[in-house]
């Protein structure tokens, strides 16, 4: 059986053109591949939207196009993205296909074109697919049982208890040649977040040993928006997990290629095929200090059409000396162009009974005592600077430092500290 597998679409005002440019491909890519049924794993909005603005009906448009063509499952994702009841209402889409939304943990079949709940006492029903639905689940009830410290390793283990019960069933279902599936939206401890940081840890929702124990042949994931996938080789049959990561680029250093997915899934095998969607190049170039305006017109080209944030760090001092007029002209092809500084303050502190003090000499050995700064030498130092001209220091300095055959250092200094990075479809 053919599916279309994506997630983490997150419809919103300031998604709307990212998510609906990405998604629309991946769901003229469905059409196009004439899949049997499209599966979208979660996360469809990114926080509470009205039933009348743009972002949803943008969606419902395009979930409507999706079931104009096929059956269509939608997952429940984060609440914090999707608060509850929110995806119901895309229950009621006229389409020529059915669509439905799993907010509950059970199994769901598609028989001749319709979803029904997965009763394996109905042995005369002829499945096509039966998919074992585990949306995201609410830690905060079983906080109240074992307390808010635990409840993110206890859930993770009721939830590896849960995966292996539906084992049996999805054995029985592989001995009739029926093609199986989880779909849930979590994190898989150990998987990559956008940034390639690993979520490695107690705390996360899924083991890739828990989530193969179900025993389907494939298992489609929300939540994570990097692209990844395992594989098994278990009792004759091969297995396959995957992330197709989110429909398109909504942050600043994520990285690789944006994604759905065209599987092809049996009782016995399960593979993909990664579909590129148009997702936006994102560009960010970072000074540490003052941004080099040369620099940027190097680059300029490169950035051309894309959306681009300039990140720096200053002194205090410095601040004011920053031309983002400058830097917009010079970067005025990007398609956006976000400047981000960070001004670093200079601490003050007083140092009782410095000001009665007579001498130079008296504050200065007053203020390394206050400051914990080592003395050593630097009270010589200090005086030098008072009574020799600054050649007469340089020169003494050389004469005391300089080795045999070491050649002057150079006055220009190093170049300047920057880091460029760039993700691009």
């Amino acid at each position: 059986m053919k599916i279309l597998h994506a997630s983490d679409l997150h419809y919103s005002p300031g998604n709307l053109d990212e998510a609906d440019r990405c998604f629309g491909h991946a769901v003229e890519q469905a059409i196009v591949n004439d899949v049997a049924v499209a599966m979208l794993t979660g996360d469809l909005t990114d926080h509470a939207l009205d039933g009348h603005s743009p972002a949803l009906l943008a969606l419902a448009k395009r979930i409507k196009q999706l079931a104009d063509h096929c059956p269509v499952f939608l997952l429940q994702g984060t609440f914090s993205h999707e608060p509850v009841g929110l995806l119901k209402m895309l229950e009621m889409i006229g389409a020529n296909h059915p669509i439905v939304v799993s907010d509950k943990i059970g199994m769901i079949g598609l028989a001749d074109g319709k979803w029904l709940d997965y009763d394996p006492t109905y042995a005369d029903v002829q499945y096509d697919l039966v998919i074992t639905s585990v949306p995201t689940v609410n830690k905060a009830e079983l906080a109240l049982v074992v307390g808010a410290d635990n409840a993110s390793v206890e859930m993770g283990n009721h939830l590896a208890a849960l995966l292996g019960l539906f084992g049996p069933a999805n054995a029985a279902l592989r001995r009739r040649g029926v093609p199986t599936v989880l779909a849930s939206h979590g994190t898989v401890d150990g998987s990559l977040n956008e940034s390639g940081v690993p979520m490695a840890g107690m705390d996360h929702e899924f083991s890739l040993g828990a989530l193969f124990s179900a025993n389907t042949s494939a298992t489609m994931l929300g939540h994570i928006h990097m692209h990844q996938q395992w594989t098994r080789e278990h009792d004759g049959r091969m297995q396959r997990i995957a992330y197709p990561g989110s429909i398109g680029r909504y942050h600043y250093g994520e990285l690789g290629e944006k994604y759905c997915l065209i599987w092809e899934v049996s009782a016995d095998t399960a593979d993909f095929t990664p579909v590129q969607t148009p997702s936006k190049r994102m560009i960010e170039i970072a000074f540490e200090g003052i941004p080099n305006l040369d620099e940027l017109a190097t680059v300029a080209e490169q950035c051309r059409g894309a959306f681009v944030r300039v990140r720096y760090s200053v002194d205090e001092e410095f601040a004011r000396t920053i031309d983002r007029q400058a830097i917009k002209q010079i970067l005025g092809a990007s398609a956006e162009v976000k400047i981000e500084g960070e001004v670093l303050t200079i601490q003050r502190q007083r140092c009782a009974g410095i000001s009665s003090l007579s001498s130079v000499e008296e504050r200065f050995i007053k203020w390394c005592e206050f400051t914990q700064t080592p003395t050593s030498g630097l009270a010589e130092r200090l005086s030098q600077l008072q009574t020799m001209a600054p050649e007469d220091i340089a020169s003494a300095f050389n004469s005391t430092n300089k080795r045999p055959g070491q050649s002057a250092p150079d006055p220009s200094g190093p170049p300047a500290n920057t880091r460029h990075s760039e993700t691009e479809f």
